[in-house]
């Protein structure tokens, strides 16, 4: 080995030893600093971050900006929750000072039927007292999707036999699908029904559903409501042999305040399957709709097993 090679090895080495030296420091400090990031993260996200560093480097400026953020953030958190409150306020409002001039309506024209009146004055009559109870459940209707979809109303699902549920929605259908001679047949393995829901907001769902089915079937019609148990979810299905619904309708039917062509002379106000979804996704499941024109509907249910 000559005098150049013993010159040039050891300063080729002495490179090589620095380098590893600083990819491993580079490597350190990358690693020290995702720790410091994340540690900033975890106790961000447990609402105990605070400042530690007050030196000129970038982490310390990270750390100002996420304290900024923060802050904004429970400033943000406490106005969302003030405008909640007013929200909430001003449906109670709404729905109290409502309520009373309608039911007083009601009441009078109640009064009014059992007087002596001539045959125009009764038709009329009857025509007030279907718009008023037509009012009422509008405003009962908005109020309640209102509270829904401002986060006033929290649905309070729990894991429970689904039979309550369907003996609730019966009592309420049957004596309205008796005055058309319309038949409920029921499908329902008592062993299998059990779902997570909420039981007052999911009785209404499913009766204005079933209400629906009522609705559009012809007098001897019949209605079926079956019950099924999949792996992860409950299926409810409300089966009839009415109008049906078209093919490019299908999209539209849960839109708030749609009413189809067909049935612009049916009483309705176009709220019923808008307000049904809204609970049934508030609690994590999900509607699904099959039609044929003049063949009938299939409105299926399916409702979270477990939270």
């Amino acid at each position: 080995m000559n005098r150049l090679q013993w010159v040039v090895l050891p300063a080729a080495l002495l490179v090589l030893f620095l380098a590893i030296v600083l990819a491993w420091y580079t490597v350190y400090r990358q690693k020290k600093l995702m720790k410091r990031l994340n540690d900033m993260l975890d106790s961000a996200i447990t609402s105990s971050f605070s400042e530690t560093m007050f030196d000129e480097s970038m982490l310390s400026a990270v750390e100002t900006r996420m304290a900024n953020y923060l802050s904004a953030s429970v400033l943000s958190a406490r106005n969302l929750s003030g405008e909640r409150d007013k929200i909430k306020t001003l449906l109670a409002d709404i729905s109290h000072q409502t309520k009373t001039p309608i039911a007083n309506i009601l009441l009078y024209a109640e009064l009014l039927n059992e007087q002596r009146l001539p045959e125009e004055s009764k038709s009329s009559l009857e025509v007030l007292k279907g718009q008023a109870e037509k009012l009422a459940f509008l405003v009962d209707a908005l109020v309640k999707i209102s509270r829904l979809e401002s986060g006033v109303l929290v649905l309070s699902s729990k894991q429970q036999s689904v039979q309550p549920l369907l003996e609730q929605v019966l009592e309420q259908a049957i004596p309205k699908a008796a005055a058309k001679r319309i038949r409920i047949k029921v499908n329902f393995d008592h062993a299998e029904g059990t779902a997570c829901y909420d039981l007052k907001w999911t009785a209404e769902a499913l009766y204005n559903l079933l209400d629906n089915a009522i609705k559009y079937t012809a007098p001897g019609g019949e209605i079926q409501l079956a019950v099924k148990t999949y792996e992860l979810f409950l299926r409810m299905d409300v089966s009839d042999n009415g109008i049906g619904i078209s093919e490019e309708e299908l999209p539209r039917i849960f839109s708030r305040f749609y009413r189809s062509p067909a049935v612009s002379e049916t009483e309705g106000v176009g709220i019923g399957l808008y307000l049904s979804r809204q609970i049934i996704t508030g609690q994590g499941g999900y509607i699904k709709v099959q039609s044929t024109p003049d063949a009938g509907s299939i409105f299926s249910v399916y409702l979270p097993l477990e939270k």
